[in-house]
C-alpha cells in the first residue's frame, strides 16, 4: 500500500513548520555580523542576539504540549504560523537592538511549538509502516530551510543592498510563514486527538481519509490504549511510570546539541573567518554545508525504517566525534585550514544521516498518546535549552579561550552519546505507537 494524496498533503503541511524552523533559526548567521557592527555588540551581546530566539523555543516547546493537548496539534500549529509572520515582519522593521531581540524571541516561541507539534501531528496521522519516513519529512524540511537560509543570505549579499541588507535577510522568512498559515486550513485533526475527546466518528473518518487499510481495527487499538492510560488533557508527563521515555527524550534532545551542530550552523561565518576565509567565501561554503545536510538527511530518511533508529545514532556518533576532534586539531595547531570545509562537510553528513533524521521521530514514538505532545515538549525543551546555552556561550568561549576549545568539548560529548545509545536506547522501528507504549511505560 502506498500513501494516498490526503495523507501526503497533511504530512507535507505539518512538515512545512520544519522549513520555517530551520530557516528562522539559521538565517541569523548571515545577519549577525551586520548587527554586531550596527549596535556595537561585545561577545556577550552577540551570543544573546543569537540565543534570545532559542530562549523563546524552550518556552514554546514546554507550553506547546499543554496547548496541543487541549486544542489539538492542528489548531496550535496555526498559532505558531501567526508567530512566525509577526517575527519576520518585526525583525525586518526593528527600530533598535532591543526590539530586534523581542521579535526574535517571538519567532522562537513559534519554532519551539512547531518542533513539538509538527512531528506529533505527523506521527499520530501516519501508519506504522510509513511513520519513520513521514516524521523524518519534518527534519528534511528543517535542513531544507537551513539550506534555503544560507542560499538566501548569499543571494541577498550579492545584491549589495548596503545598510538594509540584514533586514532583507531576516524579513524574507515572512513569505513561507504566510504560506504555512494558509495551508494549515486544509488539513484534518489528528485521529488520536479526536478519539481522546470521544469524537469517534470524526477519528474514524480521518483514518479512512488517510487511507488506513483497516480503520476500525486501528481505531479500536487507539481507544484501548487511551482507556488503559486513562487519557485526559490533565495527564501529567512527569510521573515515575514515564521515567524511561523521559530519559530517552531528554537525553537525545541534549546530545543533539552537545554534538555542536547549531553552534556550527549559527556561527559558520565566524568559524570560516577564523580559518582565514572571507565573508562572501564563507557564505558560499555555508551553502555547501546546507546542501550536504539536505542530501544526507534524505539518505537517513530512506534507511531509517530499514536500519533502525539506534543503528543510525551509533554510526553518526562515531563519525561526528571523529570529525569534531579533527576540527579541534586544525584550530589548535593552526595548520591544514584548507581541510576545514571538507571535515565540516563530512561532519554534517554523519550528523544529518543519524541524529538529524532520528531525533524528532524518536521523541514522537516513545510516549503514549495521552502525554505525547507534552513528552515531545520535554524532549524539545531539552534540545532547545542546550541549544540556547551553547549558542550564548560559544562566542564567549572562543573569545576568552580559543576556537579549538568548544570542538574538543563537542567531540567528547558525542563519544559519551555513543556509549549511552549503545547501552540504554531501545530500537523502535516497525512497531505501532500502542505496542511501544506497552513496552516503554512502566506499570503504576
Amino acid at each position: 500500500m502506498r500513501p494516498n494524496l490526503n495523507l501526503m498533503k497533511a504530512t507535507l503541511t505539518g512538515a512545512l513548520g520544519g522549513l520555517l524552523f530551520g530557516f528562522d533559526t539559521v538565517v541569523i548567521a548571515g545577519a549577525i555580523g551586520a548587527l554586531v557592527k550596527l549596535y556595537d555588540l561585545d561577545p556577550h551581546k552577540e551570543g544573546l542576539t543569537v540565543a534570545i530566539g532559542l530562549v523563546g523555543t524552550v518556552i514554546g516547546a514546554l507550553g506547546a504540549g499543554q496547548i496541543g493537548q487541549r486544542l489539538g496539534s492542528r489548531e496550535t500549529l496555526r498559532l505558531t504560523a501567526v508567530l512566525y509572520v509577526i517575527s519576520a515582519a518585526g525583525c525586518a522593521f526593528a527600530w533598535g537592538w532591543s526590539s530586534f531581540l523581542v521579535f526574535r524571541f517571538i519567532g522562537g516561541l513559534g519554532i519551539g511549538a512547531s518542533s513539538v507539534l509538527g512531528p506529533v501531528y505527523i506521527a499520530e496521522l501516519s501508519p506504522a509502516k510509513w511513520r519513520g519516513r513521514f516524521v523524518a519529512l519534518f527534519q528534511f524540511n528543517v535542513v531544507f530551510g537551513i539550506m534555503l537560509a544560507y542560499l538566501s543570505n548569499y543571494v541577498i549579499r550579492t545584491m549589495h543592498l548596503g545598510a538594509t541588507e540584514w533586514r532583507w535577510q531576516v524579513g524574507i522568512a515572512g513569505i513561507p510563514a504566510v504560506a504555512f498559515l494558509i495551508m494549515l486550513f486544509g488539513i484534518p485533526r489528528s485521529p488520536r486527538w479526536s478519539a481522546s475527546r470521544e469524537r469517534i466518528d470524526e477519528a474514524l473518518e480521518v483514518l479512512k481519509l488517510m487511507g488506513d487499510p483497516d480503520p476500525e481495527a486501528e481505531l479500536a487499538d487507539i481507544r484501548e490504549a487511551l482507556k488503559q492510560e486513562h487519557a485526559s488533557a490533565h495527564e501529567r508527563v512527569f510521573k515515575w511510570k514515564y521515567r524511561y521515555p523521559l530519559f530517552l527524550a531528554i537525553s537525545i534532545g541534549a546530545f543533539n546539541q552537545l554534538a555542536g551542530i547549531n553552534a556550527i550552523l549559527y556561527y559558520i561565518n565566524d568559524i570560516f573567518g577564523a580559518a582565514g576565509y572571507s565573508q562572501l567565501s564563507g557564505d558560499q561554503k555555508a551553502i555547501a554545508i546546507g546542501a550536504t545536510n539536505l542530501l544526507f538527511t534524505m539518505v537517513g530518511m530512506s534507511v531509517i525504517d530499514k536500519l533502525g533508529r539506534k543503528t543510525l545514532l551509533l554510526i553518526g556518533a562515531a563519525g561526528t566525534a571523529t570529525c569534531l576532534a579533527i576540527v579541534a586539531w586544525i584550530f589548535s595547531s593552526n595548520t591544514h585550514q584548507s581541510m576545514l570545509v571538507w571535515i565540516l562537510v563530512t561532519y554534517i553528513g554523519f550528523f544529518a544521516l543519524s541524529q538529524g533524521a532520528v531525533i524528532w521521530v524518536y521523541i514522537g514514538e516513545v510516549f503514549p498518546t495521552s502525554v505525547r505532545s507534552k513528552g515531545q515538549g520535554v524532549g524539545s525543551a531539552s534540545h532547545w535549552f542546550m541549544n540556547a546555552a551553547i549558542a550564548e556561550t560559544f562566542p564567549i568561549v572562543v573569545h576568552s579561550m580559543s576556537t579549538a576549545t568548544p570542538f574538543v568539548f563537542f567531540s567528547i560529548m558525542t563519544a559519551v552519546q555513543f556509549f549511552t545509545v549503545l547501552l540504554t536506547y531501545p530500537e523502535t522501528k516497525g512497531q505501532t505507537l500502542e505496542a511501544l507504549q506497552r513496552k516503554l511505560v512502566a506499570a503504576d
